[in-house]
């Protein structure tokens, strides 16, 4: 499992020209093979009457990845658009490169380096973010507690979830994976402090 991993920021579409035939590129962050799926099969339908819709998409920490060269010569569309998302270094992404024939031949190069282009510019209009691994905790604080337990949390990298105020007051939150066990010990220190 990967501590920290890239994704695109945001979901777009592009397109450019290339010796008559039009390249559209659109992409999307996606959480499973489903969701990848439904995306490719949208986009499909939205552009049905295109030439070909050719797509790649890797999730699971890379484990699951699927090209589809639609129609155009073996090797030449989707696995160049899947190698970009290689290259590029990221996951839960799927793409598909939709392309209008011009009526002027690309040859097999040709074709790589379009499809390639295409994917490269819907990346990079997309946007990378880095995504770290976190751990999500919950706790459960007395009130005389909680201002204490608060400013420490706050003063982390620690994001709050939920605050619920009943009889004792439970907080539930998300911090990084790599400074879980020191957040924990802090915490045990600053409740033991209190008691």
């Amino acid at each position: 499992m990967f501590k920290e991993d890239w994704t695109v920021l945001r979901q777009v579409e592009v397109s450019f020209e290339e010796k008559k035939s039009l390249f559209i590129c659109n992409i999307k962050r996606i959480k499973n093979e489903e969701e990848a799926m439904d995306f490719i099969n949208s986009i499909k339908e939205k552009y049905k009457d295109a030439t070909h819709n050719v797509y790649a998409y890797i999730t699971n920490n890379g484990i699951s990845m699927r090209y589809s060269d639609d129609g155009e010569p073996q090797g030449t569309a989707g696995p160049p658009v899947l190698e970009v998302l290689k290259r590029e270094n990221v996951n839960d992404v799927a793409v598909v490169v939709t392309r209008y024939f011009g009526g002027i031949l690309l040859g097999a190069g040709g074709l790589v380096r379009a499809y390639s282009a295409s994917c490269k510019q819907g990346v990079d209009a997309a946007g990378k973010v880095k995504r770290k691994m976190g751990i999500k905790f919950s706790m459960i604080v007395d009130y005389e507690k909680y201002g204490k337990i608060n400013y420490y949390l706050q003063s982390k990298n620690i994001k709050i979830l939920d605050v619920e105020y009943m009889e004792n007051i439970r907080i539930q939150g998300v911090c990084l994976e790599e400074e879980f066990e020191k957040i924990h010990s802090d915490i045990i220190e600053i409740m033991g402090e209190m008691i």
